[in-house]
């Protein structure tokens, strides 16, 4: 029985091993032809799906390590270093106006002439006296230095000559304190006074601003007073006038104002005739400068709720590259860290793209 159910085995066994025939082998390769391009199927939709995706038109930019500086922006205005109204010293009607506004006039030029009749009276009469005087006094003289005469009358000549003298140089200072004088060159800016007018003192006078001497004038807060100092060289904007100017600083204040908690600056301007009084004027100060520094556009940086991030193109794909951000300004920020310099970093169209996109560049700078 034993050798019966060996030889049976012995059978199955050479059967197992019957090699099958063409047909069949096909069947089985196809079936396996069938599953591996299935796998390839999936892979290709799992890990080349971006394959099949039009690339994204974007710009970029090479960075490179260079100069970057961070400025402070202070408002400020121009100022005229001269900038007074010339008033009369006495209360009087105006008789004569000898300007108009607009023009030029130079330091002691008589500006109008108030009412001085009176005093004008009075110095005709003691003229006609002085007259006298000096014709009595030079009597006198003559003949004090022939010996003639005594010496009190020789003295009592000179005397009354100079009295009188005085009189009339008195009278006459009087009379000139009837006018308005410009204290100062420059030209007249403001003037609405009219013949028959009264003016006075510190009430009805000519402003004159000398637009040769301007200023630029700012208050800086308390917070950059080791940052802002005299002679440090700053940059002026003057935006209606369209210039911008490198100059330096030429007074500082050192007290802190209690009630603003900012100290004044003042910075000369050169002559141009573009500048006017109470134009607005931006100051900008440097507080920080690396010259080895990468600086990246602000449209180039994304933002996740913990961190900072760029596309940088890698041969047509965007990769995402984390970045540390440190001061920013005039458009662009400083990269502290991330970046080596040599990267093309996208700028337009980064928002619009992900990790592993396609780009297309469109426009490239260096």
């Amino acid at each position: 029985m034993k050798k019966i159910l060996y030889f049976s085995a012995i059978l199955v066994l050479a059967a197992c091993n019957k090699p099958k025939d063409k047909a069949s082998q096909l069947a089985d390769l196809k079936k396996e032809q069938a599953k591996i391009d299935s796998q390839i199927v999936k892979l290709q939709v799992e890990l080349g799906k971006k394959d099949s995706v039009k690339s994204i038109d974007v710009s970029t930019v090479t960075v490179t390590p260079g100069n970057f500086t961070n400025y402070v922006d202070l408002q400020g205005h121009i100022d005229a270093q001269d900038n007074v109204i010339a008033y009369p010293l006495t209360s009087g009607t105006i008789t004569n106006l000898y300007v108009k506004a607009g023009d030029h006039v130079s330091k002691g030029q008589v500006l109008a002439q108030l009412d001085n009749s009176v005093q004008l009276q009075s110095i005709a009469q003691y003229k006609a006296q002085l007259a006298f005087a000096q014709t009595n006094y030079d009597r006198q003289k003559n003949l004090w230095d022939q010996k003639i005469g005594t010496e009190i009358q020789y003295l009592q000549a000179k005397s009354s000559l100079e009295a009188l003298q005085r009189q009339v140089d008195g009278l006459k200072q009087t009379a000139n304190m009837y006018r308005i004088v410009a204290p100062i060159s420059g030209t007249i800016d403001q003037m609405d006074l009219k013949l028959g007018q009264l003016a006075g003192p510190g009430a009805t006078g000519i402003r004159i601003v000398n637009t040769d001497n301007l200023k630029v004038k700012a208050d800086v807060p308390e917070s950059y007073a080791t940052d802002i100092n005299q002679g440090d060289n700053v940059k002026v904007v003057i935006p209606d006038a369209n210039d911008s100017l490198m100059l330096k600083v030429s007074f500082a204040a050192k007290v802190i104002d209690v009630g603003s908690r900012s100290f004044g600056i003042e910075i000369k301007l050169p002559q141009n005739k573009a500048f006017r009084p109470n134009m607005t004027a931006t100051i900008r100060v440097a507080d920080y400068s690396n010259k080895k520094s990468i600086a990246v556009p602000l449209n180039a940086i994304q933002h996740s709720d913990t961190s900072s991030f760029v596309f940088v193109n890698e041969n047509g794909v965007a990769k995402k590259q984390m970045v540390k951000i440190g001061n920013t300004y005039g458009g662009k920020s400083e990269i502290v860290s991330g970046l080596n310099g040599g990267e093309q970093v996208v700028t337009e169209g980064a928002s619009e793209i992900e990790d592993g996109d396609k780009l297309k560049v469109l426009n490239s700078a260096n």
